[in-house]
């Protein structure tokens, strides 16, 4: 695993259970943790149960004894990183958004089909989607519970930004961050409404914010730029994303990403609406799917709150008793789960680079309609209005 940060956490944590809690096809290793500071890497491998750690992710995708590589660094590397990792036949799984930019995400993709044509695989980590209540959601969609979907509603709101005394951290800065509120949480609204409808985004009309342009600069060393703990520096992303997306059968869709949401500290919320039903989902509430069944007789309708820890809803049966929840991190060892299967299964799994290439062209999109007073752009040509 290259990275070790807040997601090298979370990352190492599912290497450690998905093999104790599922019957895996094959054995996992934790073989190497990567970073570029040898102390600091190497008390996280020892904390996390890495068997070793290094400094130089080259040396160590050139290993025999490497199969798989997991990139979870700031988007700004994870293109060198994964072609290098996929041209060495390396299987790779890369944290979200696939990458900084299309030309990125777009030369990534292309080393990912060239790759599969060997039998290497490679995955994007839009985690969210193995949570049971959205797997669920994408199943009962597909079963056509709530009929033809008419309108999907999507947000994610954040409220970590809102005290202007937070330091300028890389999140922060576009050469390393790629966006703000857009790319990094944006992206899981357009993922996941793309994958509970089976529609995709194909044009948007979006604004763009950046509510407070300046902040203090970190301390030296503890951030990417190594500045002096003194004066500030400019925030060079959007702090607030709001836009409207055509999706590929032509109904609307609205998504909101922001990190100043006072009090909502991880709203991941979705609801879609058909002409039979429909679903809400928020991950506040992350053990429950809400369902309306506008089918049944008038006086019995109503939202029904579906509790998703039944053996029978998605990847529950391996883990507790009906009605002991599950938490944020299941959803990341159900990833590891279903990248090892696939692998293992001479399958490519999902979601590919491609849908993570996708997803790239709707945030570039976004960003091109707010340059251009919000008007409408084709996903698959951001640059015209």
């Amino acid at each position: 695993m290259i990275g070790y940060g807040f997601m090298g956490a979370a990352h190492s944590q599912a290497w450690r259970t998905a093999p104790r809690v599922f019957d895996l096809p094959v054995d996992v290793e934790m073989a190497v943790l990567v970073g570029r500071n040898a102390d600091a890497v190497a008390d996280a491998a020892a904390k996390w149960g890495w068997a070793e750690a290094a400094t130089d992710w080259r040396e160590v995708i050139a290993r025999d004894d490497i199969d798989l590589v997991d990139i979870v660094t700031p988007g700004g590397s994870h293109a060198e990183i994964a072609i290098a990792a996929l041209e060495a036949g390396k299987h790779v799984m890369c944290e979200k958004p696939l990458a900084n930019a299309v030309d990125e995400a777009e030369a990534m993709t292309d080393a990912a089909e060239r790759a599969a044509a060997r039998g290497i695989r490679s995955m994007v980590g839009f985690t969210y989607r193995r949570v049971p209540a959205v797997t669920l959601m994408r199943d009962l969609i597909a079963e056509g519970r709530i009929g033809r979907v008419q309108q999907v509603r999507a947000s994610y709101r954040q409220d970590w930004l809102v005290d202007p005394a937070m330091p300028l951290g890389w999140r922060l800065q576009k050469e390393h961050a790629g966006s703000g509120a857009l790319g990094d949480i944006g992206a899981h609204a357009i993922d996941l409404a793309q994958f509970v409808t089976g529609l995709e985004v194909t044009a948007v009309s979006g604004v763009l914010e950046t509510i407070i342009r300046e902040r203090p600069l970190q301390g030296s060393g503890s951030g990417l730029s190594g500045t002096a703990a003194e004066g500030t520096g400019e925030v060079t992303v959007d702090d607030l994303a709001i836009f409207t997306g055509r999706l590929s059968s032509g109904a609307l869709a609205s998504f909101e990403a922001t990190r100043f949401a006072t009090g909502r500290k991880n709203a991941l919320a979705i609801e879609v609406s058909g002409d039979a039903g429909a679903l809400a989902f928020d991950f506040e509430e992350l053990n429950v799917l809400q369902w309306y069944d506008r089918t049944a007789p008038n006086r019995v309708q109503g939202f029904t709150r579906i509790i998703a820890t039944e053996p029978e809803h998605p990847y529950v049966a391996a883990w507790w008793p009906a009605g002991h929840m599950l938490g944020y991190e299941h959803g990341f060892s159900h990833q590891v789960k279903d990248l090892v299967e696939a692998i293992a299964g001479g399958t490519d799994p999902h979601p590919a680079f491609a849908e993570g290439l996708h997803v790239q062209r709707v945030l570039a999109a976004v960003e091109a309609s707010a340059a251009q007073d919000s008007r409408w752009v084709g996903v698959d040509a951001p640059a015209e209005a």
